[in-house]
């Protein structure tokens, strides 16, 4: 008895030995080196389209800088799985070399034949998605699917495709803001004509301030970068399915939000100088309102994980 007791702990002793010898805590030495190889070939195979979304991501900042900063996240969410990723047998699956073929294939067409930037970026994710269940199987892919998949955020969306979809939401935007304004003009004299995307501030001197919506508000492109903080959030904070998707359907409406507060603080500013509503200081407005996004996220996230605690507390009550 004493002998196997003997056994057990040196077994035991020898996994912990070797679960401390392991890279990042999940990653061996070989491992290491062969992934960076991949990761290599897959820079190099992806060049053009990793060199324009870091052109792209660095130029715009205000609507696309947030792309620069998912890889980190997805690295991170990787970290926070180390213990499952450690523990889970890896294996070839071959049948996973058709949509990495059909990736490569994607990508070459999007590149060379009609240059479509967003779908290279898509053939991207895709390939590195397959590869990585090529080379790891379908029960690794479970614990890195969310990690990967949380790449594709950082993709820039078809110029086509956002103007379609800001210009709704720069509608909403206007509305909400000339109610906000036309509140705040009761108290401090001074009256508001919307006109389309158009907002034209009136001082109780006759003076006109027009705000052009359609530019000022064009944060509205942040609303890709509001999806993203609320993926990290609900990968990050949220356990429960149904709280990441809560979280998820949450970015939209907090978007409109933040740019009508965003367009009320600009009207605001044109009272002031019609100079603090562009340039710098309207990007600085947009950055800036990140922060309180970031805090209404968290308290939802707060809020969902006491409803779960005290379900959890009442059942073990009646369960008692």
């Amino acid at each position: 008895m004493t002998s196997q007791n003997a056994q057990s702990a040196d077994s035991d002793a020898s996994k912990k030995a070797s679960a401390e010898d392991l890279l990042f805590g999940f990653m061996t030495r070989r491992g290491l080196v062969y992934s960076v190889i991949l990761g290599l070939i897959l820079i190099w195979l992806f060049n053009q389209w990793f060199l324009f979304q870091v052109k792209v991501s660095w130029e715009n900042k205000e609507d696309w800088g947030h792309a620069l900063v998912i890889p980190l996240i997805s690295g991170y969410l990787l970290w926070q799985s180390r213990d499952l990723i450690r523990t889970t047998p890896v294996q070839v699956f071959w049948p996973a070399l058709v949509p990495f073929l059909a990736g490569i294939h994607a990508y070459a067409y999007n590149l060379f034949f009609i240059s479509n930037p967003m779908l290279q970026g898509f053939s991207m994710v895709l390939v590195l998605g397959s590869m990585v269940l090529f080379l790891t199987g379908p029960a690794m892919l479970r614990h890195v699917f969310l990690p990967i998949l949380y790449l594709i955020l950082m993709v820039t969306i078809a110029e086509s495709i956002m103007l379609q979809v800001t210009f709704k939401l720069q509608l909403l935007a206007s509305q909400g803001s000339w109610v906000m304004l036309s509140l705040i003009g009761e108290i401090f004299n001074f009256t508001v004509d919307l006109d389309g995307n158009r907002l034209d501030i009136f001082t109780s001197t006759g003076e006109i301030h027009p705000l052009n919506v359609a530019e000022a508000c064009s944060g509205m492109r942040m609303v890709v970068a509001f999806y993203a903080l609320a993926g990290a959030v609900a990968l990050l904070g949220c356990s429960q399915w149904w709280q990441r998707i809560a979280l998820i359907l949450l970015a939209g409406p907090v978007a409109i939000l933040m740019n009508m507060v965003r367009v009320t603080v600009l009207g605001i500013l044109t009272l002031v100088d019609p100079n603090l509503a562009s340039g710098d200081a309207h990007t600085l407005i947009g950055t800036i309102l990140l922060v309180p996004s970031l805090g209404l996220f968290m308290g939802v996230v707060w809020t969902l994980n006491r409803i779960i605690g005290s379900g959890q507390e009442e059942n073990a009550g009646v369960k008692a």
